[in-house]
């Protein structure tokens, strides 16, 4: 067990967010937390990081346990660096212990080098611990994750207040994944990520050894991670085996049941009651009516299932029918900028919309696809083609909602746009989107995110466009709220052109795919799951073909090192055997002068000279020495052949 929550309650302004909270987190869980925006999945999380108390309404309750061995990482949704140290200074923070671990050794080698071995014994057990802790892969780590994060090397060192604050967040990520906590707690870590980068993160985090819980309303990331999901809703957590998938079915399953079980108790219950109203006063029965009262009282009641929030409902349509060709695009660009700033993203982009095509565009942060969209309603100026044709009425989602006055109320909004509509009605349309009473009268700035896309949604259907073109129309949505507006797209019979990293929506919707590319567009006649099994197939070639260039460059370079040895070993074996004819007439030659320095020794005028003699004997001397050396060699040689 790393992390246990008992019986967790928390309250505002005497308004219970959630109580009687379980949660235990065990070695390699991997836990997906859901819930509707506001139902109090950042608070228990918090709670959870002992950054905020639970509140206690009995003895013990409240209680959050963490194991000793427990290390906990977390990624709030706001987390982002921001100091003056570069990148690559940032990201070796996270091995302090093991940098200055190597700075002792070097210290040590250093000593030792000199002649002093008194930390011998303390270098070996550091560089063991070194070893046994990856400390020689620091660099290699670091640069897998900063590269697998969408960040090039030539950034590595800019200090991290100098981007942007996506990109802050995506490095306090990077960072957070060095640590390898056991534990790792995420707050919509997908959030500021492109398609390719949570790809990578997904990968990434099924290799890791950490335990997970994650916070995120993509629907894709979860099914890929988790193995388990837990739920808040109306104050309570339920835990359900599996991926997000089997979630729904189960939730689904589980309502059902309760709803029956619930409405045969009733059944059971108003029998039971009604019994004992009607023989409780007559002598007769009035004991088995008490009976039945107590069967009543010892009853374990069943919830009454919660009826659920009103969903949404929306639904988009048209009343012109479009010709059949609906779009054609050739060589247009993608820029950004005015003037001498101006900056062409990508050119020569051409490709063609036909009537009831849902033309999903993907691509990384920054390649120009929301600034496609513009440039295809006209709102950004542009080189090249783009023709609509006749009885063509487009409807646009803006991501941002910049084309909402944030100074109108959300009625004002509404009529400006359809002055001719009364207020009854508009007021229809809005409460389709979940928009109702008081609310009606927010200004535009006070709203969020999600309550800003349903205004957005609202006026689309009122549009009757018979071509939508939607820039990320899931972002800032729960899940529910996905859901319908999933279902309302899947029922729209009219073209569709929308931008998204929305996994599942692109899985849903997309008959075809428009990839930009810092090489230029790709239209893939497919559909997301096609094109995920396409690009799969490509990095599987990519990767044999990397190999095998791998493999290739290995053999000739083995091929390269064989041929110079077998030129340096036949130099070596050439100059050995030369040496060895040099040594025996050398040999030959120092025996033939000690032989003749002996003789020369009996001589009577040697013997009689003592200086002579002296001279005689030293001579001899270095010959039988030089004669000794050259043999030991001579054998040395001869042994190494």
């Amino acid at each position: 067990m790393l992390l246990q929550a008992v019986n967790v309650h928390k309250i505002y302004n005497g308004v219970p967010l959630f109580s009687g909270i379980d949660l235990q987190i065990e070695d390699q869980d991997r836990i997906g937390l859901i819930g509707a925006n506001g139902c109090g999945k950042s608070t228990l999380l918090r709670i959870l990081l002992g950054e905020l108390l639970p509140d206690h309404l009995e003895e013990g309750d409240g209680q959050i346990i963490r194991a000793a061995k427990t290390s906990v990482g977390y990624l709030a949704q706001s987390a982002a660096l921001d100091s003056a140290l570069t990148v690559r200074e940032e990201m070796r923070s996270v091995f302090s212990a093991l940098i200055e671990a190597q700075e002792t050794m070097h210290r040590y080698e250093e000593e030792m080098q000199s002649g002093s071995m008194a930390h011998a014994g303390e270098y070996d057990r550091l560089s063991a611990w070194f070893q046994a802790n990856g400390g020689y892969e620091i660099d290699v780590r670091i640069r897998t994750v900063l590269f697998g994060m969408g960040f090039p090397e030539e950034v590595f060192d800019r200090p991290t207040c100098s981007f942007s604050g996506g990109e802050k967040t995506r490095l306090a990520l990077c960072k957070l994944l060095l640590e390898s906590p056991n534990l790792l707690i995420l707050d919509e870590p997908t959030n500021h990520l492109d398609f390719e980068t949570i790809t990578w993160l997904e990968d990434y985090l099924q290799g890791c050894r950490s335990a997970l819980l994650i916070v995120s309303h993509d629907r894709y990331f979860l099914d890929k991670l988790c193995s388990s999901i837990c739920e808040i809703e109306n104050g309570r957590l339920t835990r359900y085996k599996g991926s997000y998938s089997a979630y729904t079915v189960q939730k689904a399953a589980a309502v059902e049941r309760q709803e029956k079980e619930y409405a045969l108790q009733q059944k059971e219950i108003a029998k039971l009651e009604d019994y004992v109203a009607r023989n409780m006063a007559r002598a007769s029965t009035s004991k088995s009516a008490k009976s039945r009262q107590k069967q009543l009282d010892r009853m374990e009641r069943i919830e009454k299932p919660v009826t659920h929030v009103k969903r949404a409902a929306l639904r988009f349509s048209y009343e012109v029918e479009p010709p059949l060709d609906v779009l054609e695009v050739r060589d247009a660009d993608i820029s950004v900028g005015e003037g001498s700033a101006r900056r062409t993203l990508l050119g020569h982009v051409s490709f063609e919309v036909r009537r009831g095509e849902k033309l999903g565009i993907i691509g990384a942060n920054g390649i120009g696809k929301s600034t496609l969209l513009k440039e295809l309603l006209n709102l950004l100026p542009h080189e090249g083609l783009i023709r609509w044709n006749k009885n063509i009425r487009t409807g646009y989602f803006d991501q941002e909602s910049t084309n909402l006055d944030p100074d109108n109320t959300v009625l004002d909004e509404l009529h400006d746009r359809f002055p001719a509509m009364l207020d009854g009605e508009i007021r229809s349309i809005l409460g389709q989107v979940r928009i109702t009473g008081e609310d009606v009268f927010k200004r535009i700035s006070a709203l969020s995110g999600g309550e800003r896309a349903r205004v957005c949604f609202a006026l689309l259907m009122l549009e009757n466009a018979n071509v939508m073109l939607l820039d990320e129309p899931t972002n800032h949505l729960d899940l529910p709220m996905k859901e319908v507006l999933e279902e309302a797209l899947d029922a729209y019979t009219g073209t569709l052109l929308f931008v998204s990293h929305d996994r599942y929506l692109l899985r849903r919707l997309a008959t075809q795919l428009l990839e930009l590319t810092p090489e230029g567009v790709i239209l893939h006649p497919y559909g997301f799951e096609a094109y995920l099994e396409v690009k799969a197939k490509e990095r599987a070639q990519a990767a044999a073909a990397m190999q095998a260039k791998q493999l290739l460059a290995a053999q000739e370079k083995k091929q390269q090192v064989a041929s110079h040895r077998s030129k340096a070993q036949r130099s070596a074996d050439a100059a050995r055997r030369s040496r060895i004819r040099e040594l025996e007439a050398l040999i030959e030659s120092l025996e033939e002068e000690i032989a003749q320095l002996e003789t020369r020794l009996t001589e009577p005028e040697i013997c009689t000279d003592y200086q002579k003699m002296q001279e005689v004997c030293a001579a001899l001397e270095e010959a039988r020495t030089r004669s000794e050396e050259s043999f030991e060699e001579l054998c040395a040689l001869s042994d190494a052949q």
